[in-house]
């Protein structure tokens, strides 16, 4: 069962999951990046470009799924440096202080509150540009819009992005534009209809990005 809820740490969001039953659930690419916990490990989730296919469908897992752009300063490290990858928090931080912080989430009567403390210990204040991008992008504003109202040329627009998402902000308007199409389709919108409001140029256009980003049709997904 998956359950989430809104995180003390602004925009972030506290899940946890205990699988029930045979399958794997994909995780798609959602511009984020997520402090978990999992059978006594720490680790970081990257940010995705693809569907992230659990290695152990039957363990149970806490996280807090940072805001977009906001895990990076957190952690010390670049978000490029983490895409598509899942890793251990010791290769990020020293082993002695991660110890320590696996005792506590071990120790805590919920690791999610843990967590939360953690990145509330640490978290940095959001930069007001870096959720401009994200606000605008995921409402379908184009990214050369967005970076002529930042006041930022493309190339720094490009760096920063790589920094703070893990990839460039074309890629992420393409994946903060799945996630509005994810969610207008599980309205019991039809397909057609979503592609439109979701900013696709027809269905065939959804379809193909769908099965390009998730390795499903949307379809699939939906189930």
């Amino acid at each position: 069962m998956y359950e989430e809820r809104p995180s003390r740490l602004a925009g972030a969001v506290v899940w946890t999951n205990t699988p029930a039953g045979a399958g794997i659930r994909p995780v798609l690419p959602d511009g984020c990046m997520d402090l978990l916990w999992s059978e006594g490990r720490l680790l970081v989730a990257g940010p995705d470009t693809h569907a992230h296919l659990p290695d152990d469908p039957t363990a149970p897992w806490t996280g807090l799924r940072f805001y977009p752009g906001t895990a990076p300063a957190l952690l010390g490290v670049p978000a490029h440096e983490l895409r598509d990858r899942r890793v251990e928090l010791a290769e990020l931080w020293p082993t002695a202080q991660v110890r320590r912080l696996r005792a506590r989430v071990e120790a805590a009567a919920h690791p999610a509150t843990a967590l939360e403390d953690l990145a509330l210990e640490r978290a940095a204040p959001p930069d007001p540009q870096l959720r401009h991008l994200v606000t605008a992008l995921a409402a379908g504003r184009p990214v050369a819009a967005t970076a002529d109202e930042l006041g930022v040329g493309a190339r720094q627009l490009h760096r920063r992005s790589l920094t703070a998402f893990g990839y460039g902000p074309k890629t992420l308007a393409r994946i903060l534009r799945l996630q509005r199409a994810l969610a207008l389709a599980r309205t019991g919108l039809p397909h057609a209809a979503t592609a439109t409001r979701s900013g696709y140029a027809d269905q065939a256009h959804l379809a193909r990005d769908v099965r390009e980003l998730s390795g499903m049709t949307l379809t699939e997904l939906l189930r």
